[in-house]
């Protein structure tokens, strides 16, 4: 089979020469950043973990302004909550925090802070679309702008949001066509990959004539950035969204991967995320990457716990649906660490036309990576990276880093006014991640203790 056990890969291959040795993440290499980062990352995290100051965000920023002027409420978020996870509004800004970044051996994932269709309706419409749409290939070009980091992959990443691209109306009407049984053909990734190069009129049954031009023009504009992309050399990492508009989704991205993704254009350029926390999650990972096998495409991974628990089960009470979420935490690491071994598997036979970011804050899945890693004989900095989330988990991100693998950190910018928005909403959609950060902010006061007493002072690496 093309997925065999890693176990019978490790026996056939026989045991690496030098033993594994576990990271550590005590905090050991907070050494590299200064006493008023780790202080910012101090206040902030624990700031964040107020379950008020997360439900009530944009209150209380639109409370901020009214009292204290929006130049002071400004200087207070960017001296705190925007300069712990924003990179900046320009693009010399930008530069200047990636340029620290690789100090530290990390890497830039840059982010556009756009929110899904707002319910405006003077922000609707294809103009709104065609706004991010170049919001979009700007963010292709700032990345491809940047210092690349030294290192044999060379990989320059960035995170592309669909229904900025498209609405979630239409993504929510193609979900419930494609999970109809037996549903039409006239939605198959092969038509839209087809029409996205020809550029001819789709005739879809299901949708209206005004969807089914929504639908071309967002066709459009997806075809845009990944050829944008593919030009500057840009790997794109589709983010996942709720269950409701993932079908859809994953559609758009097969139509995508059957003309990027092909190993004659040295994919993958196209990548999609999975979700642990979904049920049925491992069985559509593994049916993906088969069916790419079969293809013979390249395949891009993105590897995730999930952001929408809450929501999800709060939907599927309201509507009186199954609910496809994990019953429970352990149950969610367990089918994260079932995909996490299914692609590290995959990588090591199909390298270097497979690639997966391992995208977790939590440090025994890192170490599980680490490990088969080592046992799969695959390189530290080759097909398979890491990610985080920019101001959080760095007591990860560096150890990683020092030791030589490929770690990215997920990296939003604009103005005050686009990404406070953005960051709240992100708050809210991970708040067991900023709830359960108690680890770092131990860490971090240790060391700062440890600076501030002069106790215990670490030596110099």
């Amino acid at each position: 089979m093309m997925l065999r056990t890693c176990r019978v890969l490790y026996a056939q291959a026989g045991p690496p020469t030098r033993g594994w040795q576990p990271l550590s993440f005590d905090g050991g290499a907070f050494h590299l950043k200064g006493t008023g980062e780790l202080t910012r990352a101090l206040l902030v995290l624990r700031l964040c973990a107020w379950p008020p100051l997360v439900t009530h965000g944009l209150a209380f920023q639109a409370w901020s302004q009214r009292l204290l002027g929006s130049r002071l409420s400004g200087t207070l978020l960017r001296a705190s909550i925007y300069g712990q996870f924003v990179a900046g509004e320009t693009a010399e800004e930008v530069r200047a925090c990636v340029q620290q970044l690789q100090t530290l051996s990390l890497r830039p994932l840059l982010a556009v802070p756009t929110e899904e269709e707002p319910d405006s309706a003077v922000k609707t419409g294809e103009a709104w679309y065609e706004g991010n749409l170049s919001a979009m290939l700007r963010c292709v070009d700032l990345s491809r702008s940047l210092p690349e980091s030294s290192g044999p992959t060379g990989n320059i990443l960035m995170q592309l949001k669909v229904t900025a691209l498209t609405s979630t109306r239409l993504c929510k009407e193609l979900t419930s066509w494609v999970r109809r049984p037996g549903a039409s053909l006239e939605l198959s990734p092969e038509r839209l990959a087809e029409a996205m190069d020809s550029g001819k009129d789709l005739h879809v049954s299901c949708l209206s004539t005004k969807q089914t031009q929504h639908l071309q023009a967002s066709l459009r504009r997806l075809q845009r950035v990944v050829q944008h992309a593919r030009a500057q050399n840009v790997r794109l990492l589709v983010d996942a969204e709720y269950t409701s508009l993932n079908p859809a989704l994953s559609l758009l991205v097969a139509a995508l991967a059957l003309r990027w993704n092909s190993p004659r254009e040295d994919g993958p350029w196209v990548w999609n995320t999975y979700q642990a926390y979904l049920k049925d999650t491992y069985e559509r990972l593994r049916q993906d990457a088969e069916a790419a096998d079969r293809a013979g495409l390249a395949f891009g991974v993105k590897l995730v716990r999930g952001a929408y628990l809450d929501k999800e089960r709060q939907v599927a009470q309201l509507q009186g649906t199954k609910d496809p979420t994990q019953p429970d935490y352990e149950a969610t690491s367990w089918s994260y660490r079932r995909c996490l071994e299914l692609m590290l598997t995959y990588v090591s036979h199909h390298s270097p036309t497979c690639h997966l970011m391992v995208a977790s804050h939590n440090e025994e899945s890192v170490h599980q990576a680490t490990e088969r890693m080592w046992e799969l004989g695959i390189p530290l900095d080759g097909p398979v990276c890491f990610g985080q989330l920019l101001g959080m988990c760095d007591h990860v991100s560096l150890a990683l880093g020092q030791a030589g693998y490929a770690v990215y950190k997920s990296i939003p910018y604009g103005s005050l006014e686009e990404v406070i928005p953005y960051l709240i909403r992100r708050a809210q959609e991970n708040r067991s991640v900023v709830q359960g950060a108690r680890r770092e902010w131990k860490l971090l006061s240790q060391e700062l203790q440890r600076r501030l007493l002069g106790k215990g002072l670490r030596a110099p690496h």
